[in-house]
């Protein structure tokens, strides 16, 4: 087993290889003058179980072909297998036809995958579990909810309620409220265009609770915001918000700062190290869940059991 980092997010693999106890392999990175990707492998792959981490985030495009290259040359490198660890997949948001004339880019990057010679893809909460579908390879898509329940119990919080931005975030929040014993509520939203959202109520009772706000990425922060500033007009004492993968683009982290959320924790799937600092804003490691991942894939064990 060997594990290798795109540029993306090396502080995770960094991580990750330490909890596996084993160095990351040996590679150069490196741009031609013309912005052209040059990668090579400095050191024998041939017949090892190759692990390439790469997160679709900040200049996803070109993270994309980063990964795409590097899949690329482990195959013609004679590796036995090759697994994408992709802790944000990009371009999930665009997995469906949501008006005439409009590419399905999430299978798009599926097939772009594949075609590299990807073998196996172990990523993290999905925007749409559906996207699994998009693979004809197996797809482990582990989630941060026992990271997230673990850090939340940490606090000592009371009255908790557990609340869905939207209802497509519904299965998600009901997840993490069931293991935190808590109640659900959901707000109703519209949102007219991309990137903007408009919340209209507050679906639950929330008067007097202690409301965490639940969904998988926060990106603009626009939804995020409007919702905690809706629980707050219908009574909650207080408004935390959690979120996998922290997008943060934009003016997100000046409307965080400027809203009613006491605290946002998030997961480090995209490098916190790739935006400004924000005192609202608490990182947690997801390197353990990989870690333990990655080993149970080598070892063709249950990597499921992890959640039970």
């Amino acid at each position: 087993m060997k594990l290798f980092a795109g540029s993306s997010n090396p502080g995770l693999a960094r991580e990750i290889a330490a909890y596996l106890r084993i160095d990351l392999g040996t590679c150069v990175l490196d741009r031609f003058s013309d912005g052209e990707i040059h990668f090579y492998i400095d050191e024998n792959v041939r017949g090892e179980d190759i692990f390439i981490l790469q997160s679709g985030s900040n200049e996803a495009n070109f993270n994309l072909m980063e990964l795409f290259i590097m899949i690329d040359a482990f195959k013609r490198a004679s590796a036995d297998r090759i697994t994408a660890v992709i802790p944000y997949y990009g371009y999930a948001r665009q997995d469906w036809k949501d008006r005439p004339r409009v590419p399905i880019s999430a299978r798009l990057v599926a097939d772009l995958l594949e075609t590299a010679g990807a073998d196996r893809i172990l990523t993290m909460d999905l925007h749409s579990p559906q996207i699994q579908g998009f693979f004809s390879v197996p797809v482990d898509n582990l989630t941060v909810v026992p990271v997230m329940v673990k850090h939340v119990q940490s606090r000592g919080l009371k009255n908790i309620t557990i609340v869905s931005p939207d209802a497509g975030g519904v299965g998600r929040a009901k997840h993490f409220a069931r293991r935190l014993d808590a109640p659900l509520a959901i707000i109703d939203k519209r949102r007219p265009a991309p990137n903007v959202a408009q919340v209209f109520n507050v679906i639950g009772d929330v008067a007097g609770q202690t409301c965490v706000l639940f969904d998988d990425m926060v990106d603009t922060a626009g939804t995020l915001c409007l919702s905690a500033e809706a629980l707050k007009n219908a009574g909650a004492a207080e408004v935390l918000a959690c979120s996998t993968h922290a997008v943060l683009s934009g003016k997100a982290l000046d409307k965080i700062e400027s809203s009613p959320i006491e605290t946002l924790i998030v997961s480090n799937t995209i490098a916190p190290e790739k935006r400004r600092a924000c005192a609202k804003i608490e990182t947690l490691s997801v390197a353990e869940l990989f870690g333990e991942a990655i080993r149970r894939i080598n070892e063709k064990s249950s990597v499921s059991s992890l959640f039970d």
